[in-house]
């Protein structure tokens, strides 16, 4: 029961605090008074590292900043979330960060930006910064004793940096008195003396335990009226100290504190209480268990370094008592009692078992007796609980096995459950990229009728190949979209839309998935329902509107802990990015992509986040480096691409391969794909058709017969009729390049300025590039209006972000007001700043040119009359 109501908020008395008091006030000190310009100070969870950072900043005599340590583990992000913090109006300072190289770049734009204010700096948790920002601030503070204060504060294991004169303090836990006057300070009114005194001994001078363990008790057990819970301070309260502490540590440590824990519990006697540790386990039995697992045993050494376990006489313990209980806490295997009834495991087996780390979290380290007693609803729920977790943010085919195994459990006692976790099963073998996998979560459908029957034999059919099979079944389950609330169900409709190629559909269908997931405050499923929905309108050729998701996406799968739908949002804004001709954000969304797609096996977002690099330098002329990244994409097999990517790929390779001199892989490649293209499951697949034998006839030279003037003219021809704009400008900037290389400078400079128009509307500068600079090739004017100045030479975009630049607005209100990120938007003024041949956005007023007014026209479109009317729609597609 929650003590809110009578707790009162702790005030700003620190309790036997003096001498990190006192360390406090010798940093507050006049300079030039012997005052040290930095102090460490260190402690356990819940010692109050954090009000004493609180109080020295409310006692400082000058300005002061708190800092919390930033959201994102991503390089230079501490540093990021520094400068934001201090100086949130500065965009020198920002620059300054941008433009800095290395750690002494940034110690030279920290004390650029604080110069010699009277300035105290409280940075919390120092070892929640990413190591780049550590070494920056490192670098700073050795940079001198001038400059501001710094008060840092960090777990006691982490390594302080080496800072000269640098004074650290270690909080410890309170005395007797100090623990009774906090207690004082929390509660009102005070408790009845023998529950006090029974909290304080239970507490043992910890804080944060002594305030987590009076929060959950009701007025009347304070008052001594009912009985306090046994014991005060149970797994509970620790776990609410100690908890986020352990889920920072790595996989590996966390698996070896909780086997010399559980090996202690072992062979414990009697109930542990405050006062006393877990027994000491043998360091044989612990390293025994890890070597017959084939697990690694270097995590021992640096938990024996950091403090959290002591060695000696042959024996590991804890050195907090209460961090055992607390690592105890979060075993499953401590909470059953029937466990405890038929005995505990004997330690070497029960540390084989955890570090092999197979079901370590759920019921396999008690003895299979009591394992087997356990029903199969909650063995399947179990595994089914297991899944998720993989499925949100670890290796996808363990999700796979673990939800496989909850479908089977479940199939004839929770058939609602069971259908979801084969549903789940199906998308983590979708994800890993395991044809065999997905049909084996398909084949378990059991006695399913209805939509879920038609679901499963229609997806079953169109991975085995059996097309006509296939597409009643998928139709019936798309049909029925429309009598289905429940988000899980629309999600599965949307999947079979995308399965027959109707991707607006599916993009539809999975918007309606969203707004129910968002309406039934469904926050875990959000991530999975903005992920489908960014795919959808990616293969619908929306590239804005999906770039638009997948940003929102990204926030609700860091906000959920989903890595794994974090790496397939980053890739759809890699891919958004490559069509944008944002290089940068290109490379850093797929960087990030494929940091977690690799080691958890997301073979989609892997070969989405490639595919979007080799575009990306296949826009800026590079080839050969794109054939090369592309050719293990299209290869069949478990070593190639995604099984459901692969064919959308082949296009791009085939240009790119044609480009570089591999025509015969070319011609291999366009040949499946016409297999493929002719089965009528992707809408743009025959316009692609012709384009890819429209560049194989012309040849890596140019060509010289008319086959490649017929194939470009079916491609444009089939394009009018499938949608994709995007790659309608593409074709058309082939062609007219084609026309242009044979000496046909008229008849390109149609195709060219088509595909120029719709490369401007859907902000693809790269690609507007090259169609501009064929286009002057041709003798034509370089696009736009018949402004030949250095302002007509933007692109529209590039004029807007100009304008509003020229008008005060900072880059990230700019990308709020055109719906970009602040990377595109700084993108384009380097751009811009290039052509116009300024420095500087000051010079910008000079240049900026009023907007042009807009035609007096239906919708208020732009430029109509200018092009046709399938570019005028491609301002859609973005």
């Amino acid at each position: 029961m929650s003590g809110a109501t009578h707790l009162t908020a702790p005030g700003a008395r620190l309790h036997d605090r003096a001498a990190e008091l006192a360390a406090v006030a010798r940093l507050s000190a006049p300079a030039g008074t012997g005052a040290c310009g930095i102090l460490f100070v260190t402690g356990g969870p819940g010692e109050g590292r954090s009000a004493l950072l609180a109080r020295a900043a409310d006692g400082f005599p000058g300005a002061a900043h708190r800092i919390a340590a930033p959201g994102h583990r991503t390089p230079w992000s501490g540093a990021r979330a520094l400068f934001a913090a201090l100086a949130p109006g500065a965009p020198d300072a920002r620059r300054a960060l941008r433009t800095a190289r290395g750690e002494d770049g940034v110690a030279a734009a920290v004390s650029g930006l604080l110069g010699d204010l009277p300035v105290l700096v409280c940075l919390d948790d120092l070892h929640l910064w990413d190591a780049h920002s550590r070494a920056a601030l490192a670098a700073a503070w050795r940079r001198g004793r001038h400059g501001p204060r710094w008060l840092v504060s960090a777990a006691r294991h982490h390594r302080l940096p080496e800072v000269p004169e640098a004074e650290t303090v270690r909080l410890g836990r309170l005395g007797p008195e100090g623990a009774r006057a906090l207690l004082g300070d929390l509660c009102g009114p005070p408790p009845a003396p023998p529950v006090a005194r029974r909290l304080v001994e239970e507490a043992a001078g910890h804080p944060g335990v002594l305030v987590a363990a009076v929060r959950r008790l009701a007025p009347a057990q304070l008052a001594g009226a009912a009985p306090l819970p046994e014991p005060p301070v149970d797994g509970a309260v620790l776990t609410e100290v100690y908890g986020g502490f352990l889920e920072r540590l790595p996989a590996d440590s966390r698996r070896l504190l909780t086997v010399v824990a559980l090996a202690g519990r072992a062979g414990e006697e009697g109930a542990v209480t405050a006062a006393r540790r877990l027994p000491g386990v043998a360091v044989d039995a612990v390293l025994d268990g890890a070597r017959a697992a084939g697990a690694p045993v270097e995590p021992l050494d640096g938990l024996v370094a950091d403090g959290l376990l002591r060695r000696a006489d042959g024996l590991l313990r804890f050195e907090d008592p209460f961090l055992g209980r607390a690592v105890l806490a979060s075993a499953p295997v401590s909470r059953h009692r029937g466990a405890r009834r038929t005995g505990a495991p004997r330690p070497a087996r029960t540390a084989s078992a955890l570090v092999r780390g197979e079901r370590h979290r759920a019921d396999r380290l008690g003895p299979p007796a009591a394992v087997r007693a356990l029903t199969p609803v909650v063995r399947g729920r179990s595994h089914l609980v297991r899944g998720l977790a993989a499925l949100a943010d670890g290796p996808v085919m363990d999700a796979h096995e673990a939800l496989l195994r909850a479908a089977e459990l479940l199939r004839d006692r929770a058939p609602a459950e069971a259908s979801d976790a084969r549903f789940l099963a199906m998308e983590a073998a979708w994800a890993g990229g395991d044809v065999g996998a997905c049909l084996a979560a398909l084949g378990c459908g059991g006695e399913a009728g209805g939509t879920e029957r038609d679901f499963l034999d229609g997806l079953g059919a169109a991975l085995a190949v059996r097309l006509d099979e296939a597409r009643p079944a998928l139709a019936r389950v798309v049909a029925r979209d429309g009598a289905e609330d429940d988000p899980r169900l629309l999600l599965r409709a949307g999947s079979a839309a995308l399965v027959l190629g109707d991707t607006a559909a599916a993009a539809r269908i999975h918007a309606r998935a969203l707004a129910r997931a968002r309406a039934e405050h469904r926050t875990a499923l959000l991530p999975r329902a903005l992920e489908h929905l960014a795919y959808a309108e990616l293969r619908d050729g929306r590239y804005g509107r999906a770039a638009r998701t997948a940003r929102e996406g990204l926030a609700a799968a860091e906000l959920t802990g989903q890595r794994n739908a974090a790496a397939h949002q980053h890739a759809v804004l890699a891919l958004a990015a490559s069509v944008a001709g944002d290089g940068p954000a290109v490379a850093e969304h797929a960087g990030l992509a494929l940091g977690t797609a690799r080691p958890h096996g997301l073979a989609q977002a892997a070969t989405l986040a490639e595919w979007a690099l080799a575009r990306d330098e296949l826009g800026r002329g590079l080839a050969a480096q794109a054939a090369a990244r592309l050719a293990p994409l299209v290869r069949a097999g478990p070593r190639g691409g995604h099984f459901a990517l692969r064919m959308l790929v082949v296009p791009c390779f085939v240009e790119a391969a044609v480009a570089s001199g591999r025509a015969a892989e070319a011609g291999a490649a366009a040949g499946e794909y016409a297999v493929w293209a002719a089965q009528g499951v992707d809408g743009p697949a025959p316009a692609l058709l012709a384009r890819c034998r429209a560049l194989l006839a012309q040849g890596p030279a140019g060509g010289e017969g008319e086959g490649a003037a017929y194939w470009f003219g079916e491609a444009v021809r089939r394009h009018d009729g499938c949608g994709n704009d995007f790659e309608r400008a593409r074709t058309l900037l082939a062609y007219g390049t084609w026309l242009r290389r044979r000496r046909r400078p008229g008849a390109a400079r149609g195709p060219l300025r088509d595909a120029l128009v719709t490369f401007e509307r859907a902000a693809a500068d790269g690609w507007a590039d090259r169609a501009r600079s064929e286009l002057r090739a041709t003798g034509g004017a370089g696009g736009g209006a018949a402004d030949r100045t250095a302002w007509g030479l933007l692109t529209p975009q590039q004029q807007r972000i100009a304008r509003l630049a020229a008008q005060g607005a900072t880059n990230r209100e700019i990308a709020d007001r055109l719906t970009l990120s602040p990377r595109t938007v700084d993108h384009h003024l380097r751009g811009v700043f290039a052509r116009l041949g300024i420095r500087s956005r000051v010079e910008l007023p000079g240049m900026a040119r009023p907007d042009p007014p807009a035609p007096a026209q239906e919708g208020g479109t732009e430029a109509k009359g200018l092009v046709s009317s399938r570019a005028r729609r491609s301002a859609g597609s973005s």
